[in-house]
């Protein structure tokens, strides 16, 4: 069974077990989450859709607090001798699924 949630405005496609690094999510390592923004659920190849959320529930537990890859930002201005150099790491949460239910 999958299920295509909606955190952080993104779409995340999981199913249990799996693992996926979500936008920081307050909580402690362990504490558990729902998602109740289900837009799509389905098992094989009969799915269910949402117009627009569906009456499931997603649970999972927090399974760590990281920091996503460096990014860097440069601007560049020809002719003038101005440059910029910035740098950015997002605040991820790993979250692990653990059921998809019924609401």
């Amino acid at each position: 069974m999958f299920a295509v949630i909606k955190t952080g405005g993104k779409q995340y496609r999981v199913k249990e077990n799996d693992i996926i690094e979500v936008e920081l999510l307050e909580g402690i390592t362990g504490a558990p989450v729902v998602f109740d923004e289900v837009l799509m659920a389905g098992q094989g190849d009969s799915v269910e859709l949402g117009t627009p959320m569906l009456k499931k529930k997603v649970e999972g537990k927090i399974v760590a607090q990281c920091k996503g890859p460096k990014l860097f930002i440069q601007k560049f201005r020809r002719r003038k001798n101005s440059k910029t150099r910035t740098g950015h790491r997002q605040l991820l949460t790993k979250v692990q699924i653990t059921a998809i239910k019924e609401a």
